[in-house]
């Protein structure tokens, strides 16, 4: 029982700080609204259209914002209070879902009216995003913070189960609509937890004066450190042509498998359940680093392979539990290893090409794996995640002796998972 509980104390250690613990409730609700609105716009897509592309280009518009602006707005998180930003911003969301639930249940909604409500809602994550990662920092510390991100992961899986599988019953039951206003009302909590923080229990960055030339000093940083530039790379390549889920899993559903709306709620839940037990083991024994990175990428790749040739739905979800798994084990190891090597004072850039590199391709790889999965059928969308990831292994694995540990002010070794004093 002792093992146990001390246990639970290293796997959940970020919990201890009463901000954190404020955000998390606040950000468990409405990221399970948010993964109810994501399967219910893509189920409204393919209703109003029959297309795969159509489905695609929905992706990038909502996405091409993050690509175009995505830098700038960290940028703007090295200027500001990160806190304000987020309420702000966390209210302009809640409004995009308001608008688009009310379009769908008075069954005005068009195509093109779903395309400007997503472009919205990408200008509006091009910013929030770089504030809310670097703001974690602010929140537990350094000695907390792989912990807190993993927990974030697991929370964002958690929500990617009970979203799914809330928006496959209303769907059904009452409709698309209800989705979007349930989301809406999501974000009270969020904005409410934000407001509610002990102001004098966080350890605010000293924003960054305005000056010229700030895009351009994070770019130069990050293309002069390969601790940060080669998983920034890796990142960009997986979030052009692998994480593309929210394209290849509707259209395995409906054309790959004949699953219908609930099938495919039951995919992206498989996907979210693997996740939540990958995020945990992450939490409490999770490292950093390219080493760690290569290997999470590899496994990543073998789940995929299983994914893209399951012959049946009960194999696809357990295929996708361990996509799930790899998933989120690789992209909270990129996180973590970007937020803790990078100087605070460049942490809010990093993080939004970190974003970039995660949601900002998608304007790219969205719209091709549309195309590709049109011409070439449905399971060709996960075989070129699959080989897309695997690429990125030997990619990693082939930089892995270019990188060396290296310890300075505001880092940590890029071999292993713990944050060490520093010294001057």
């Amino acid at each position: 029982m002792t093992r146990v509980i001390r246990a639970g104390r290293v796997t959940f250690a970020a919990l201890s700080v009463p901000n954190y613990r404020l955000y998390f409730a606040g950000q468990a609700t409405s990221l399970a609204g948010t993964w109810m609105q994501m399967t219910a716009q893509s189920w409204l897509v393919l209703t109003l259209t029959h297309s795969s592309t159509a489905l695609g280009v929905i992706i990038g518009l909502q996405t091409l914002p993050v690509l175009v602006l995505g830098p700038y707005g960290g940028v703007i998180a090295d200027r500001v209070d990160k806190r304000r930003l987020s309420i702000i911003l966390q209210s302009a969301m809640g409004m995009q879902a308001l608008i688009l639930g009310v379009l769908t249940v008075t069954g005005e909604v068009r195509f093109w009216q779903i395309g400007v409500l997503a472009a919205l809602l990408g200008l509006n994550n091009a910013f929030e995003n770089p504030a809310r990662q670097s703001f974690m920092l602010e929140m537990v510390g350094p000695e907390h913070l792989r912990n807190a991100v993993s927990l974030n992961s697991v929370m964002a899986n958690t929500a990617r189960v009970v979203g799914p599988a809330i928006a496959g019953i209303l769907i059904a039951t009452v409709g698309i609509g209800i989705c979007f206003l349930l989301n809406a009302a999501s974000f009270v909590a969020v904005i409410a937890s934000l407001l509610a923080m002990d102001r004098s229990a966080l350890n605010p960055t000293m924003p960054t004066p305005r000056a010229k030339g700030q895009l351009r000093e994070g770019f130069r940083y990050v293309r002069h450190t390969p601790e940060l530039l080669i998983p920034l790379i890796m990142m960009g390549l997986a979030g052009c042509l692998t994480y593309e889920f929210q394209v290849t899993l509707p259209v395995m559903a409906s054309r790959g498998l004949h699953a219908g709306s609930t099938g495919f709620g039951f995919m992206t839940a498989a996907m979210g359940a693997g996740a939540v037990l990958g995020g945990l083991l992450v939490a409490a024994r999770g490292k950093i680093g390219l080493r760690a990175l290569v290997v999470a990428s590899g496994g990543f790749g073998i789940a995929l392979t299983a994914a893209t040739l399951a012959p049946s739905l009960p194999l696809e979800l357990a295929a996708l539990a361990f996509v799930g798994w790899g998933s989120i084990s690789f992209m909270s190891m990129a996180n973590s290893t970007l937020q803790l090597t990078a100087a605070p004072d460049m942490r809010g850039r990093v993080m939004s090409l970190w974003f970039v590199a995660f949601q900002g391709s998608t304007p790219i790889g969205g719209p091709l794996v549309g195309w590709l999965m049109a011409v070439a059928g449905a399971r060709a969308g996960l075989g070129v995640a699959t080989v897309t990831i695997f690429a990125v292994a030997l990619g990693g694995l082939l930089c892995l002796r270019s990188v060396r540990p290296r310890t300075r002010k505001g880092t940590v070794r890029a071999d292993v998972g713990v944050a060490e004093p520093t010294t001057t």
